[in-house]
């Protein structure tokens, strides 16, 4: 994926912080990955590959992968039609 496709980059920026939360421990620090519930909730739905490894990446599924350029276009694209709007901050 390039940076040049046409994304609300804004939306996708305060997702993406908002996920960064669910890793917060002390005073504010958070660590830089996905929590564990998450992969785990993506694994259970057949979309990513085990990711209780000691591998640092996962591997998407063929389905996983039809389904995150889906949700990126559908919820980050130019025509996203979640009716959310970012905040512009």
């Amino acid at each position: 994926m390039s940076d040049e496709r046409e994304l609300d980059w804004e939306k996708l920026a305060e997702c993406a912080l908002g996920i960064l939360w669910l890793n917060v421990h002390e005073h504010g620090r958070v660590w830089k990955s996905m929590p564990w519930e998450v992969t785990d909730r993506l694994h259970e739905k057949g979309w990513i590959s085990d990711p209780k490894s000691k591998a640092k990446s996962v591997v998407l599924t063929e389905e996983g992968e039809e389904l995150a350029q889906q949700f990126l276009e559908k919820h980050f694209g130019p025509n996203n039609d979640d009716g959310g709007e970012s905040t512009g901050v």
